[in-house]
């Protein structure tokens, strides 16, 4: 099966992109850009919308059924990760035990909805939670502050020795991190000085070959 991911340059759909490396199916990219409603194009355009009513990246093409759009879209980054794992079970990025599964779900959960859509939400989407442009500002410092207690978290589970995020080894939670470190560094935070158990994680996605072809392909530089 050959797969086609739409996705922007080091966005969230990193993470994807990068497992369709590791799992070594065939696959095509499509670039949207990821700039948003304020600016009018790119994820708010009538095209992109026509395929995706969400509006958001990444959307993987070749899966049946649908939710909304085009035939055979999936969205919504856990649930494209887990399909791509549990589809390629050969590639060992997913736990088989039910403890496990439920393990890296709530890790993906919990990332897409509170260090994603809600901290990085508040710090580069503010808009979303008000319609007040004097209140912006204050809902950004949140995001930060939100950010920064995530980010405190995640360290201190890397903190037990862990050299993955879980038991198992090497999963689709880790290039999902990856993305988060790399958007840390984005916009400030001292993520090497301040998260060195984490950062050694990245330290050993960051070797992987899969990861190294999609950082090139993107642009994006992780130091």
């Amino acid at each position: 099966m050959s797969y086609r991911l739409f996705y922007s340059n080091g966005a969230c759909s990193m993470a994807p992109h990068i497992l369709l490396e590791e799992i070594g199916a065939p696959f095509e990219l499509t670039i949207v850009s990821s700039r948003g409603e304020r600016e009018g194009s790119g994820t708010a355009t009538p095209e992109w919308r026509a395929v995706n009513p969400k509006g958001r990246i990444p959307a993987l093409l070749s899966v049946r059924g649908s939710a909304g759009g085009s035939e055979g879209l999936l969205t919504e980054l856990p649930a494209i990760m887990i399909f791509l794992a549990t589809s390629h079970p050969e590639a060992g990025l997913l736990p088989s035990d039910p403890a496990g599964l439920a393990r890296t779900l709530e890790w993906m959960n919990w990332l897409s909805g509170n260090v994603h859509a809600m901290s990085f939400g508040q710090i580069w989407r503010a808009q979303r939670y008000s319609g007040d442009e004097s209140s912006l500002d204050a809902i950004r410092e949140q995001g930060r502050r939100n950010l920064g207690e995530q980010f405190a978290y995640i360290e201190s589970l890397f903190g037990d020795g862990r050299q993955w995020a879980l038991p198992h080894g090497y999963s689709i939670v880790d290039p999902y991190l990856l993305v988060f470190f790399q958007w840390g560094q984005r916009i400030g935070f001292s993520m090497r000085d301040d998260y060195p158990a984490w950062a050694a994680s990245v330290d050993r996605v960051l070797a992987r070959p899969a990861v190294q072809r999609v950082l090139a392909r993107e642009g994006v530089e992780i130091h």
